[in-house]
């Protein structure tokens, strides 16, 4: 297997990341699909704000093959500081090498290393593979007693 190293990105990457950003978003998630400024400035705010999230690629020879992205926020009841893992996507012609399992970890290494009190995600309940992943590193479904709201603005 190649060998893939994963490190976080810089305002060198963003026109690089883009078309991955944008496969994540129309391609997997069929949203609708945002202009290239609309995602340089997505990319940018993270690379510009780092105590607003971070966000790795995962590569090989400069081939971007996925990216993990943590976005930071608090917690009341916890009074810590945690992380949300946002995005967890590995492009389609680099799925089945671990690739996913590497970001996954990546990202709760990262978050245990500072300081952060939990990594927090969601996927969707159609998504299979992604649970099997996220239960596989250790991830339990906490969502017995809460209901996830959205109001679209």
């Amino acid at each position: 297997m190649k060998e893939f190293t994963v490190r976080s990105i810089t305002s060198k990457d963003t026109k690089k990341l883009i078309p991955l950003v944008r496969s994540y978003i129309v391609d997997f998630y069929k949203c609708p699909n945002p202009t290239d400024k609309e995602l340089e400035d997505h990319i940018n705010l993270l690379i510009d704000h780092p105590m607003l999230g971070k966000q790795f690629v995962i590569e090989n020879d400069g081939d971007f093959a996925g990216f993990v992205t943590l976005y930071f926020t608090f917690s009341t009841t916890k009074v810590k500081k945690i992380s949300v893992l946002n995005d967890l996507f590995v492009a389609e012609a680099y799925r089945g090498n671990g690739l996913g399992e590497t970001l996954f970890r990546h990202a709760l290494n990262y978050s245990r290393e500072n300081g952060y009190a939990t990594m927090n995600w969601e996927t969707a309940n159609d998504n299979i593979t992604a649970q099997s992943l996220y239960e596989k590193m250790g991830g339990v479904n906490t969502n017995k007693s809460w209901i996830h709201y959205e109001i679209k603005l």
